[in-house]
């Protein structure tokens, strides 16, 4: 599989970082973010870094996974110095993490606690699919010191899940919703999709419906992509899916926004709803924000004051470069002051507490934007309003110039 990473700049062979760097570790959220790469089957929609067993190759295997993820958390530590930096937040995606025994999953999270230390109440979120756990394994999870799961149930409807090459049963999502919170999990999230090719506004209430009846404390939803070189994009070029619509997209948001809304879910990013200030997904947040996270895995993206890099993509090619003592990291980019600003204002704006003004060059595009109704007529903040959300890539446009 050839590689899609960024070219960048050379990365140091031992991972190290400008002392710049390091000194913003020590101000605001610091999480880890940890892929693993692993399906069962390939989704058509997905294009992130996955691989099943038959696209792995030789000299890799899943069941030495955690052990060279444990390997890049000690390089982490010896990079990051002896900087007291307790770790806010810990995320594990993929993939599907869950493909791992919770044992595995255990002693990932056990040597970020014991080389950075985990902060008092740190969140803790493992994605699942809904086939690949059980309350066993959930309880084994939560026993480890995870506090949160987030299960892909996209759909409700197998004839949309068909689309999707979506192999689980969605009769399975309420049960693993129900062993989750008898396992203790304190927050349990969904992700849904919406605007299938194919779906109809009926059978996306019908998603909603069984979404709202599990009584999540959070909810994602997210439009379908076409993205370039997946099976979905090959069927939709080759004529057998229509491309989705955007006026369908958008009565689809707005319909998911008013249930979630009436159910007592609020919007706190354009894509995510949660019952309340608690139930927010704190790692997502801190991307959001501009805080620093590592990423540990083949492909993971790290942030760390203003230096971004990307790891190799293979599980192959990462593995050997953690055997060889050396860090699996392909490339990375320094970020001026500029960049920092103008990503600020392209994920502030999305979030529901919105953009302090004063990041803004030039605020002369405001008052446009609030006759139209794209955002609140505020004087301190730039906060979306429904219509905003809609068009939110608009609006950054707008204020960006």
């Amino acid at each position: 599989m050839p590689s899609a990473l960024p070219e960048g700049d050379p990365a140091p062979p031992d991972g190290s970082l400008p002392e710049p760097a390091l000194a913003e570790v020590e101000h605001g959220p610091f999480g880890f973010y940890v892929h693993v790469p692993f399906c069962t089957v390939r989704c058509g929609y997905c294009d992130f870094n996955t691989y099943t067993a038959q696209e792995l190759g030789p000299g890799v295997s899943q069941a030495t996974y955690a052990d060279q993820a444990v390997a890049e958390v000690r390089l982490a530590r010896r990079v990051l110095g002896e900087r007291e930096r307790p770790v806010d937040t810990v995320f594990l995606g993929g993939g599907t993490p869950t493909l791992l025994p919770a044992a595995d999953l255990g002693r990932v999270l056990r040597a970020i606690d014991d080389e950075l230390g985990l902060a008092p109440g740190a969140e803790v979120t493992t994605e699942a699919n809904p086939d690949s756990v059980d309350l066993a394994y959930l309880g084994a999870l939560r026993e480890a010191g995870y506090t949160r799961v987030s299960f892909g149930m996209q759909s409700a409807v197998p004839s949309v899940l068909a689309v999707l090459d979506r192999t689980h049963d969605p009769e399975r999502v309420p049960l693993v919703v129900e062993a989750a919170r008898a396992a203790g999990f304190e927050q349990v999230s969904l992700d849904l999709i919406y605007g299938t090719p194919g779906e109809s506004a009926e059978q996306w209430e019908t998603t909603l419906d069984a979404a709202l009846a599990c009584a999540p404390d959070h909810v994602s939803a997210y439009s379908l992509i076409v993205e370039d070189g997946t099976a979905l994009a090959r069927r939709v070029r080759r004529g057998e899916l229509p491309m989705p619509d955007e006026d369908d997209l958008a009565d689809k948001y707005v319909q998911a926004d008013e249930r979630l809304r009436a159910a007592g879910l609020g919007w706190y990013e354009v894509s995510n709803w949660a019952r309340d200030d608690a139930a927010r997904c704190r790692h997502n947040l801190g991307y959001w924000t501009g805080a620093g996270w590592w990423g540990i895995g083949p492909g993971a993206h790290s942030h760390v004051g203003g230096v971004r890099w990307w790891n190799v993509k293979h599980p192959a090619a990462y593995a050997g470069r953690l055997a060889a003592g050396q860090s699996p990291a392909h490339a990375r980019e320094l970020l001026d002051a500029e960049t920092r600003r103008v990503e600020r204002v392209l994920l502030e704006v999305r979030l529901r507490s919105g953009l302090d003004v004063r990041v803004l060059d030039d605020t002369a595009a405001l008052p446009g934007l609030v006759a139209d109704g794209l955002v609140e007529d505020r004087a301190d903040r730039v906060v979306l309003t429904p219509r905003g959300r809609l068009l939110a890539d608009g609006v950054v446009r707008t204020l960006l110039g």
